[in-house]
Protein backbone atom coordinates (compact mmCIF):
# COMPACT_ATOMS: atom_id res chain seq x y z
CA UNK A 1 0.00 0.00 0.00
CA UNK A 2 1.43 3.36 -1.04
CA UNK A 3 1.11 5.94 1.76
CA UNK A 4 2.67 8.83 -0.17
CA UNK A 5 0.29 11.54 -1.39
CA UNK A 6 -0.64 11.35 -5.06
CA UNK A 7 1.62 13.57 -7.16
CA UNK A 8 0.07 15.38 -10.06
CA UNK A 9 2.18 15.69 -13.17
CA UNK A 10 3.67 19.16 -13.09
CA UNK A 11 2.72 19.64 -16.71
CA UNK A 12 -1.04 19.04 -16.29
CA UNK A 13 -1.65 22.79 -16.38
CA UNK A 14 -2.74 25.43 -13.91
CA UNK A 15 -4.92 24.38 -11.02
CA UNK A 16 -5.86 25.73 -7.62
CA UNK A 17 -2.85 25.37 -5.35
CA UNK A 18 -2.96 25.03 -1.60
CA UNK A 19 -1.86 28.28 0.01
CA UNK A 20 0.80 28.01 2.71
CA UNK A 21 2.13 30.54 5.14
CA UNK A 22 5.73 31.72 4.80
CA UNK A 23 6.65 29.94 8.04
CA UNK A 24 6.21 26.61 6.26
CA UNK A 25 8.71 27.67 3.61
CA UNK A 26 11.35 28.56 6.17
CA UNK A 27 11.20 25.06 7.69
CA UNK A 28 13.11 23.86 4.63
CA UNK A 29 16.89 24.28 4.72
CA UNK A 30 17.77 25.39 1.20
CA UNK A 31 21.38 26.21 0.41
CA UNK A 32 23.82 26.65 -2.45
CA UNK A 33 26.47 24.01 -3.05
CA UNK A 34 29.08 23.14 -5.68
CA UNK A 35 29.02 19.82 -7.53
CA UNK A 36 32.35 18.05 -6.92
CA UNK A 37 31.63 14.73 -8.65
CA UNK A 38 29.12 13.46 -11.22
CA UNK A 39 28.76 10.04 -12.82
CA UNK A 40 25.96 8.02 -14.42
CA UNK A 41 23.81 6.04 -11.99
CA UNK A 42 23.94 2.71 -13.82
CA UNK A 43 21.36 1.13 -11.49
CA UNK A 44 18.66 3.75 -12.16
CA UNK A 45 15.64 2.72 -14.26
CA UNK A 46 15.27 6.31 -15.47
CA UNK A 47 18.60 7.83 -16.59
CA UNK A 48 20.20 9.74 -13.72
CA UNK A 49 23.52 10.88 -12.30
CA UNK A 50 25.05 10.29 -8.90
CA UNK A 51 26.24 13.68 -7.66
CA UNK A 52 28.46 14.75 -4.75
CA UNK A 53 27.80 18.34 -3.72
CA UNK A 54 29.84 20.46 -1.30
CA UNK A 55 27.53 22.50 0.95
CA UNK A 56 30.33 24.13 2.94
CA UNK A 57 29.55 23.99 6.67
CA UNK A 58 26.82 21.37 6.01
CA UNK A 59 29.36 19.01 4.45
CA UNK A 60 29.41 17.06 1.22
CA UNK A 61 26.11 15.37 0.30
CA UNK A 62 25.16 12.78 -2.29
CA UNK A 63 22.16 12.87 -4.62
CA UNK A 64 20.71 10.88 -7.49
CA UNK A 65 19.40 13.42 -9.99
CA UNK A 66 17.62 12.97 -13.34
CA UNK A 67 19.60 15.55 -15.30
CA UNK A 68 20.73 13.53 -18.31
CA UNK A 69 18.55 15.25 -20.94
CA UNK A 70 20.42 18.54 -20.62
CA UNK A 71 23.74 17.92 -18.82
CA UNK A 72 26.82 15.68 -19.10
CA UNK A 73 28.82 14.72 -15.99
CA UNK A 74 31.86 16.80 -17.01
CA UNK A 75 29.60 19.86 -17.46
CA UNK A 76 28.18 19.50 -13.96
CA UNK A 77 31.40 19.40 -11.94
CA UNK A 78 32.13 22.88 -10.61
CA UNK A 79 28.55 24.16 -11.09
CA UNK A 80 26.73 25.70 -8.19
CA UNK A 81 23.24 24.35 -7.50
CA UNK A 82 20.47 24.81 -4.95
CA UNK A 83 19.47 21.90 -2.74
CA UNK A 84 17.05 21.01 0.06
CA UNK A 85 19.24 19.73 2.89
CA UNK A 86 16.75 18.57 5.52
CA UNK A 87 14.65 15.98 3.73
CA UNK A 88 15.10 12.43 5.05
CA UNK A 89 17.73 10.34 3.23
CA UNK A 90 16.07 8.36 0.44
CA UNK A 91 17.61 5.33 -1.26
CA UNK A 92 17.31 5.75 -5.04
CA UNK A 93 18.70 3.03 -7.30
CA UNK A 94 21.38 2.08 -4.79
CA UNK A 95 22.29 5.67 -3.85
CA UNK A 96 21.65 7.20 -0.43
CA UNK A 97 20.25 10.49 -1.73
CA UNK A 98 20.88 13.01 1.07
CA UNK A 99 19.81 16.18 -0.71
CA UNK A 100 17.20 17.17 -3.29
CA UNK A 101 18.77 19.23 -6.07
CA UNK A 102 16.28 21.80 -7.38
CA UNK A 103 15.52 22.63 -10.98
CA UNK A 104 12.86 23.87 -13.32
CA UNK A 105 10.80 21.11 -14.94
CA UNK A 106 10.82 22.13 -18.62
CA UNK A 107 9.39 18.74 -19.59
CA UNK A 108 8.81 15.35 -17.97
CA UNK A 109 12.48 14.36 -18.42
CA UNK A 110 14.05 17.79 -18.87
CA UNK A 111 15.31 19.66 -15.79
CA UNK A 112 17.11 23.02 -15.79
CA UNK A 113 19.17 23.44 -12.63
CA UNK A 114 18.48 26.34 -10.27
CA UNK A 115 21.63 28.26 -9.43
CA UNK A 116 22.75 31.69 -8.21
CA UNK A 117 23.61 34.15 -10.99
CA UNK A 118 26.95 34.94 -9.34
CA UNK A 119 29.31 32.70 -7.31
CA UNK A 120 28.52 32.52 -3.58
CA UNK A 121 30.14 30.56 -0.74
CA UNK A 122 29.03 26.93 -0.47
CA UNK A 123 26.37 26.64 2.21
CA UNK A 124 24.88 30.08 1.48
CA UNK A 125 21.23 29.86 2.58
CA UNK A 126 18.32 30.52 0.24
CA UNK A 127 15.61 32.86 1.48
Amino acid sequence: MNTEPERKDLHDGPERMEELDVGGFFRYRLAVGTITHAEPNLRARVPAYVLRVNFGPYGEKSSSAQLTARYRPRDLVGRQVVGVLNFPVKRIAGVASEVLILGGMVGPADVVLLAPDAPVPDGTPIA
